[in-house]
């Protein structure tokens, strides 16, 4: 590096620290959540394990265990990479030090009002949105300082061109911040208490509104950022296509915001809304499978790394469940097929092939490339452990979405089926002890995810001690190095060298 670089003022350093706090607390938060969904799981093979103790009842720990792996370890994850893609794509540093830091520790303020509130039996009783207004409203502070942070960083970018990870990124923050503040808009009763503003079907309607698009935006376009970024880097390799990669991204923003409604299929919905729902999310498949293909498209020339390269194979698979999962989704929002899958355990194969095998595992291989950054070292203190973490982790996966989906088809079976005076064949409590071999295996395969993440923690942790935390690395002087991972000059800071 030369003189003028090492002698560059703070203005012309990255803010590493911050990425490196939501980074760590990533890696706790999702040993916690999935810790909670381990009891959760096993309290249903063996409910005394609530110990007739409020605050350990099912019914509070379920949403507990929902925020803490969306909001406390996918949000991390997002606030992390998203700050560390957008200083190294912008040429620039954060927008704002201190703003930055508010989002930090404002988030985790969050999570832990949430720990303390759910398990108290404090909910709005709105899926993904259980939160009562206080901490809504401090929600809502944190995310107007994460969008000034994220765009002003792009407002004062070196680099001309844009590149389309942060359109991910970006969609995502302006999105939820839409979604979050209209769902939420509801009448205080107390400091604990509050009332939806909306009546009977229309709260329904703007619940699921907002339910399927948080899916849609924090935990698909968000971590599509991820993928456009890391993939290529840890490749090596040029994106696919960049051109695929903007109609994914204009395709995928307007076909989303439209899928809701097929969450109520067979409600009080009216039926051309349900339909609605039904023909965008048949539509949905084709730029969700779009954005898949160019990742794995971005390998091409490189698939022999795989062999070598843990970070790698857990980018790849998680681009394989994305596939999987939304070709899923897509089939269960026709109707004839909801009313088979709906209500049964099938959806929780559906929302944990999603949720584990593309959300987490494409998280965990980002966070595998930027934690060692962080702490001045070139990979993780050990690749054998990466290695296994990642099959641990697959394995469980398997295990846990198979049982989930023959589970579900059971159930739907059982429940439909009628003698010929139209009388039920099968009681309810028949169908569950049905399920109950499939709750074990169920358990099986989380207990292994949840490993795999305390695998992650101690690799995290020696990491971080054999190495040393780097706060305001010199943003290199040119970027005349960064064209080697892309095919074109607008693509070409998608790989700013750290």
């Amino acid at each position: 590096m030369s003189d003028r670089a090492v002698s560059a003022n703070i203005a012309d350093t990255f803010n590493y620290k911050v990425v490196r706090q939501f980074a760590i607390m990533t890696v706790v938060w999702a040993v916690v959540g999935l810790l909670v969904g381990v009891i959760i799981a096993a309290q249903l093979i063996w409910p005394a394990l609530n110990f007739d103790t409020p605050w350990l009842t099912y019914g509070r720990l379920r949403p507990l265990h929902t925020n803490a792996v969306i909001f406390a370890f996918g949000g991390s994850a997002l606030f992390a990479t998203s700050y560390y893609v957008v200083q190294r794509t912008c040429q620039a540093r954060l927008f704002c030090d201190k703003l930055a830091a508010f989002t930090f520790w404002g988030w985790q303020a969050v999570i832990v009002a949430a720990a303390i509130s759910l398990p108290m039996g404090y909910t709005s009783s709105k899926e993904y949105a259980e939160l009562e207004w206080p901490i809504d409203i401090l929600i809502t502070l944190v995310w107007v300082a994460y969008a000034i942070v994220f765009f002003g960083t792009i407002v004062k970018r070196k680099a001309r061109h844009i590149y389309v990870a942060n359109w991910f990124y970006g969609s995502f923050i302006l999105t939820i911040a839409i979604l979050h503040i209209f769902n939420n808009l509801e009448v205080p009763w107390g400091w604990f208490k509050s009332y939806s503003a909306y009546p009977g079907v229309q709260d329904a309607m703007v619940q699921w509104w907002y339910g399927h698009n948080a899916v849609g935006f924090f935990l698909t376009t968000a971590f599509l950022g991820m993928m456009y970024y890391f993939v290529p880097k840890q490749a090596d390799r040029p994106i696919y296509s960049y051109r695929l990669s903007i109609v994914h991204f204009w395709a995928l923003a307007f076909t989303y915001m439209w899928a809701g409604p097929h969450h109520l299929h067979y409600t009080s919905l009216p039926d051309w809304v349900q339909s609605l729902g039904m023909v965008f999310s048949l539509i949905l498949l084709a730029p969700s499978w779009g954005g898949m293909i160019n990742g794995i498209m971005t390998l091409s020339g490189a698939w022999h790394k795989l062999r070598t390269d843990p970070i790698l194979k857990f980018l790849v698979v998680s681009l394989s469940f994305y596939g999987m999962s939304t070709f899923e989704g897509s089939m269960m929002s026709i109707r004839t097929v909801n009313a088979l899958s709906h209500y049964t355990d099938w959806t929780i194969g559906h929302v944990h092939s999603g949720a584990l095998g593309w959300v987490a595992m494409i998280s965990f291989g980002s966070l595998y490339y930027v934690i060692p950054r962080m702490f001045g070292r070139e990979k993780m203190y050990s690749t054998s452990l990466i290695e296994l973490h990642f099959w641990v982790a697959t394995i469980g996966i398997v295990l846990y979405i198979a049982a989930m989906w023959i589970a579900g088809v059971m159930q739907g079976l059982m429940w439909r089926a009628t003698e010929p005076d139209g009388t039920l064949t099968y009681t309810f409590v028949e169908g569950v002890k049905a399920t109950y071999p499939f709750y074990l295996i169920r358990l099986m395969g989380g207990v292994l995810f949840l490993v795999g993440a305390l695998v992650m923690a101690w690799n995290t942790f020696k990491t971080a001690m054999a190495g040393e935390a780097v706060n305001n690395p010199v943003i290199p002087e040119s970027l005349a190095d960064h064209s080697k991972a892309q095919p074109a000059a607008p693509a070409s800071v998608a790989t700013a060298q750290v």
